[in-house]
């Protein structure tokens, strides 16, 4: 187990007020910093999607800039969970944060310039993505150093409420700043909260953390990947994540279909049904992160998982059938709330239960589940090729219900994650305690 942070406070793990986690003066000084690096994600996000269609007016190349994103992530997530447990993470992060922002303060001198080319924006898009894959576990790997273990899930869900939330504002915030002024000002000041972290990170005390990664990488995503299949509780929380990124989270990529073809509301539309299940995500995270806890994990990630899964499934067939937008709307703010409420006890008790040597390489799996999300899309894309886009997202929320329903009726583990909770221990023998 983890050194407990300096200033430990007093945690009280219910009521409201002060969340728990933010009470701990470290991860507060991270959260803040990470506040401000996810809004300049956020903004990047918005401002090369908007560069490259006004570079090319091409519609393809919007998911052309997605795919270079996302393609660097799932391939070197593993080697970022290596390099999260091998090397001194606060350090690491200081680097990934800086070289992101770096790359951003190249796009938009380049747009100041009046030189950028597509080309520009896919290669920028390719390297940020390329960078994710090793800043995400190192940061994934690191925060839970800052807090007790008994404030876990108020992290996470203080974590997920920046990501939540700046999903929310951010983009209208760069919307804002490309429309009253131009796209490389949003890209500029989306630059500097990459080095707001860094600089965080550069000024945080973090209390020695073991490293774990000692061989080659190749045998160091293999002992991961070992310990996974070893450990069933891991291997079913990270595939709860992977069927709820590839199946159940396609309706995002589907929406316009929804909002245009059957609902006939237009943009507007789409975007007032993605806010209600994001409002209702962000509600439900804000209420998690203060009360610290959920009464019965197993169950949680269980029936949460089951009623996101239907509440997908009802929101397809309704839209379908029903044909009402105050409806799915209301559908989709329940489907914000279940998404929340198993996701954030998932990442929790993953972080609980892993051991420290081990935290980078696990959640370096847990991450890529997270950077496969487009190529749901594709799959649901294919099914409504050959059915109808209903039946599709349908399938899929049918999909996370189902796998949640399996290892709950043969696994009492998983029923009872509650009791479970607590560090695995996985003979750390050439395991080595280095300051970071």
């Amino acid at each position: 187990m983890h050194e407990p942070p300096p200033n430990n406070p007093s945690v009280e793990q219910s009521g409201f007020g002060i969340p728990p986690a933010l009470r701990y003066p470290a991860y507060r000084a991270y959260w803040l910093g990470l506040l401000a690096s996810v809004s300049g994600f956020q903004m990047f996000r918005v401002g090369q999607g908007w560069l490259i269609y006004e570079i090319t007016g091409d519609p393809w190349s919007l998911g052309l800039v997605g795919a270079a994103n996302a393609i660097p992530a799932i391939f070197f997530n593993l080697f970022g969970g290596v390099f999260a447990d091998r090397l001194d993470k606060r350090r690491l992060i200081i680097f990934t944060q800086l070289t992101t922002g770096s790359l951003i303060f190249l796009l938009a001198t380049l747009t100041l310039l009046s030189v950028v080319e597509s080309w520009h924006v896919l290669v920028v898009a390719l390297l940020a993505g390329g960078v994710e894959a090793f800043d995400n576990p190192a940061r994934q790997a690191l925060y839970p150093h800052l807090i007790d273990r008994k404030v876990m899930m108020s992290a996470v869900a203080m974590n997920s409420v920046i990501w939540q939330g700046t999903r929310i504002v951010a983009p209208g915030i760069a919307g804002i700043l490309i429309d009253l002024i131009n796209t490389q000002s949003a890209m500029y000041i989306s630059g500097m909260g990459f080095v707001v972290l860094a600089v965080v990170m550069a000024r945080l005390k973090v209390p020695p953390i073991p490293r774990g990664a000692i061989g080659n990488p190749i045998q160091d995503i293999q002992e991961g990947l070992k310990f996974i299949k070893v450990n069933s509780i891991f291997a079913f929380l990270i595939g709860m994540t992977f069927f709820n990124s590839f199946f159940g989270m396609a309706y995002v990529m589907l929406m316009p279909i929804f909002a245009v073809d059957i609902l006939e509301v237009g943009a507007k539309g789409q975007g007032l049904l993605l806010g209600m299940s994001g409002a209702g995500a962000l509600i439900n995270t804000l209420y998690i992160g203060a009360r610290g806890a959920v009464p019965n994990r197993g169950l949680a990630i269980i029936g949460g998982a089951v009623l996101f899964g239907l509440a997908v499934a009802t929101f397809a067939l309704t839209a379908e059938y029903v044909g009402s937008l105050l409806l799915a709307m209301g559908i989709m703010f329940v489907v914000g709330i279940f998404n929340s409420v198993y996701m954030i006890s998932i990442q929790s008790s993953l972080q609980i239960m892993v051991p420290d040597r081990m935290r980078g390489r696990v959640m370096g799996f847990y991450g890529m589940t997270w950077s496969i999300m487009p190529l749901g899309g594709l799959q649901a894309s294919a099914l409504t090729s050959l059915f109808t886009a209903p039946i599709a997202i349908a399938a899929g929320g049918l999909a996370v219900a189902l796998f949640a329903l399996g290892p709950a009726t043969v696994n009492p583990r998983v029923r009872n994650l509650s009791s479970h909770l607590s560090p695995i221990t996985d003979e750390p023998a050439e395991a080595e305690d280095v300051s970071s």
